[in-house]
């Protein structure tokens, strides 16, 4: 086991469940389909830790935003920083933001805050939701029929700032719910 999760595991993400068994085995397949879709090491990283201050839709946390600067210590300063940016994330004013406003405002749901985030940031915290999201539905048709439309319409939204790959896993696991393909770009 390597030392980035051994950490995690220390930290008790091994003692939380999550929506389809314990969140440190959904940890680990995030990142392996950020590896998988060629993602920076840092990216993978903050795949690893994605869910380390809690998220909108997952209010348990490992670690408190306090301690922001031990989890920079484990995956370095920038993955914490997309880490950080993806846990903060206020969802319902966010995401619907991404790929109808140039350049869409973010809301902190830890402060408050709305603020614009630089363009590779963006990138970044698309890619790990999709990665996110879509490892909770690979082969879990429940998940799928809750949540697929809506995952459907919010990823079309965000194909600019996504990985070809990522457009293509779309495609796979959640366009079968739909008639139309529109992931599928050149």
């Amino acid at each position: 086991m390597d030392k980035k999760l051994q950490k995690l595991a220390a930290m008790g993400a091994g003692d939380f469940e999550h929506v389809d068994g314990k969140l440190i085995d959904h940890l680990c397949a995030t990142r392996d389909l950020l590896k998988a879709w060629s993602a920076s090491e840092i990216l993978q990283d903050a795949g690893l830790y994605h869910a380390a201050y809690g998220t909108a839709a997952f209010n348990e946390d490992l670690v408190n935003i306090s301690q922001r600067k031990k989890i920079a210590e484990i995956i370095g300063q920038q993955a914490e920083d997309i880490v950080y940016q993806y846990c903060a994330c206020d969802r319902a004013f966010s995401w619907p933001k991404i790929g109808v406003e140039t350049k869409p405002n973010f809301k902190n749901r830890f402060t408050g805050e709305v603020y614009l985030i630089e363009e590779d940031m963006l990138q970044n915290f698309c890619e790990l939701t999709v990665a996110n999201e879509l490892e909770l539905a690979i082969d879990n048709s429940a998940f799928v029929l809750e949540h697929g439309q809506f995952l459907y319409a919010l990823f079309l939204k965000m194909g600019d700032f996504i990985s070809q790959p990522a457009r293509a896993l779309v495609e796979h696991v959640l366009a079968g719910n739909h008639d139309c393909h529109y992931l599928d770009k050149e």
